[in-house]
């Protein structure tokens, strides 16, 4: 795979921010999710001065370049009891999915990215995801799938490039999908979203306030997805055919060890006539959003043996064609692989 270094955008000197002066040297695992800690733990007290960061630091929330302090800083007020960690001790990376709360105690979700240099923050990049129920739901399931935290064998350790590459079969897949890509899932693929079971959930809430739904739809004569599908029964459908472009796909974290890789992209809805398509079976079916739109993501990936067994999502709709600020606008619109840590 060919290796694209991210164009990282210039940064800019946060006077007073950056304090004492931490050790120097590797950070391994332990020493990631330390920082994960700090970074919480400064955020709820509401006080960047906490952190060690460099004198470049650069933060982004929701996309957006912001002075460390701003946004969320101003509105946060505790921590969930759901977290889920990824750490890449070889890029200095670390990230993680995590439920807190916001003004007025409301509960949300958070996916945090840090990159460590020399045991300084370089890089903070947030994502929040303004969802009550789905952090709810999360908090009820109570910590991570089992699989997220489950080591491979190391004679079952992928390449970091191959990781990535299964990782990247998802996306490729789901953009303007006809059911019949290559479709990696193992057979006890699962995903959530937002906290929300969007794999072979067992039952489906019902509309205006009815009974929910306990039967799969047909996928030969349904319009729309469904969510009690399996991950390939989603995918062979053709279903998806509406999410017409994924993009700014950034792999910046791949833990070895777990089989995971987290990445960062926008999903684009561009509607009008990108609804009305076919499927596998010969029918033209019309679904999807009526109005362009997109989903800026972090979304995290077990890979064990060359097949996808957990995919978690956290996402908040954006505004159609947002990029982000860690790309050019270039490659904010390219669907193809950026990938910023070691070969």
């Amino acid at each position: 795979m060919k290796r694209l270094l991210l164009g990282w955008l210039g940064l800019v000197l946060l006077p007073g921010v950056a304090s004492a002066q931490p050790p120097t040297g590797a950070c391994d695992r332990a020493c990631l999710v330390g920082f994960i800690d700090q970074y919480l733990d400064a955020l709820v007290a509401q006080d960047p001065q906490r952190l060690p960061v460099t004198a470049t630091v650069k933060f982004t929330e929701n996309g957006q370049r912001l002075t460390l302090g701003d946004g969320f800083w101003n509105s946060v007020t505790g921590k969930g009891t759901y977290r889920l960690d990824v750490a890449d001790p070889a890029a200095g990376q670390v990230g993680t999915f995590v439920t807190m709360r916001e003004a007025p105690g409301t509960p949300m979700i958070m996916a945090l990215r840090l990159k460590v240099e020399n045991r300084r923050i370089s890089e903070i990049e947030v994502l929040l995801a303004h969802s009550e129920g789905g952090a709810k739901n999360l908090e009820t399931l109570g910590k991570p799938r089992a699989a997220f935290l489950r080591e491979t064998p190391a004679a079952d350790r992928m390449s970091r490039a191959d990781l990535v590459r299964i990782a990247n079969m998802y996306f490729s897949g789901m953009q303007k999908n006809d059911g019949k890509g290559q479709y990696p899932f193992a057979e006890d693929c699962d995903r959530l979203e937002n906290g929300g079971q969007t794999t072979n959930a067992k039952s489906v809430p019902g509309r205006n306030g009815g009974p929910p739904r306990t039967t799969k739809l047909d996928p030969k004569t349904s319009s729309s997805y469904d969510s009690m599908w399996t991950c390939r029964e989603q995918f062979e459908s053709g279903l998806l055919h509406f999410v017409n472009r994924i993009r700014d796909r950034r792999y910046l974290l791949v833990d070895q060890e777990r089989g995971l890789v987290l990445a960062f992209a926008f999903f684009d809805h561009s509607a009008g006539k990108t609804r009305t398509f076919q499927v596998p079976d010969g029918r033209t079916v019309t679904a999807g959003p009526q109005q362009p739109w997109t989903w800026e993501i972090a979304e995290l990936f077990k890979v064990e043996k060359g097949l996808l067994h957990e995919i978690d999502a956290v996402l908040e709709r954006a505004p159609y064609g947002m990029t982000s600020a860690w790309s050019s606008w270039e490659d904010a619109m390219s669907d193809r692989i950026q990938y910023a840590g070691p070969q």
